[in-house]
């Protein structure tokens, strides 16, 4: 077993108290660039100047550090939408079905569908995992599946054909379905969601007492019972006639 003492990583290890003081002040500062970023999101947001007041540094050094953490973190703050993507695959199927002209009279009604498939692919992981152009040919594939427009199988392979690519179709499906089971994996959590609120709203229904039970088995005997109707009306007429006769009166006084 080696001995630190005579280890060539013993410098490393032993550290005077100014470097502590410089490591104390650098781990801080990137606390503090992490919280920033952390607040920054819409669901809980909190500005760079009130996490400043908070943690009593400047805000501006904070927010200069900003690109340095996330360029540390190769994180990639660019989100590529596949809008643009799928209106060009509909101009590109324009030349595809020019031989069929009911096809060509629904591409416009295959373009809104599959925009709305987008807008819930972006709501997924899907963006972050696949290019935008894989994104528009899911969006595609599922409003071609759901419209019938033209055939996706064969059109895919012209695509393929050509741009020479190595990737075969088959694996390329399969990214296609992917993307069709992150969004039916979205959409069963809003489900989910959506039951689990449900629950708890019943939950926190109020139970009815015995004495609103029995107020309201009174009303529905009453509303059921026909004799009960016909005392009811005899009851309006004769405080009809009353009221009539006191008007009456009152006019010949």
């Amino acid at each position: 077993m080696a001995d630190f003492r005579t280890s060539s990583q013993r410098e490393r290890w032993i550290f005077q108290p100014h470097d502590l003081t410089e490591r104390w002040a650098a781990a801080n500062q990137r606390a503090a660039e992490t919280l920033a970023q952390v607040g920054s999101v819409e669901e809980n947001h909190v500005s760079a100047e009130e996490l400043g007041k908070g943690i009593q540094q400047d805000h501006q050094i904070i927010l200069n550090n900003e690109m340095i953490l996330l360029k540390t973190l190769d994180f990639d703050l660019i989100v590529y939408a596949p809008y643009r993507s799928i209106e060009g695959f509909v101009d590109d199927l324009e030349g595809f079905c020019r031989e069929d002209n009911s096809a060509l009279q629904r591409l416009k009604e295959l373009h809104q569908t599959a925009i709305s498939y987008a807008d819930k692919m972006m709501l997924t992981d899907a963006p972050l995992l696949y290019t935008p152009g894989q994104l528009a040919l899911a969006a595609l594939h599922k409003s071609n599946d759901t419209l019938k427009v033209f055939n996706f199988e064969r059109y895919l392979e012209t695509i393929f054909s050509r741009q020479h690519s190595d990737c075969p179709v088959e694996q390329f499906v399969q990214s296609i379905n992917a993307i069709h089971y992150l969004v039916k994996v979205f959409a069963w959590l809003g489900v989910m969601q959506f039951i689990y609120k449900s629950v708890v709203r019943v939950d926190q229904l109020k139970i009815p007492t015995v004495k609103d039970m029995r107020h309201v088995d009174r009303k529905l005997k009453h509303c059921w019972d026909r004799s009960s109707h016909d005392e009811h009306k005899k009851k309006e007429k004769k405080s009809k006639h009353k009221s009539k006769r006191t008007s009456d009166a009152q006019l010949n006084c």
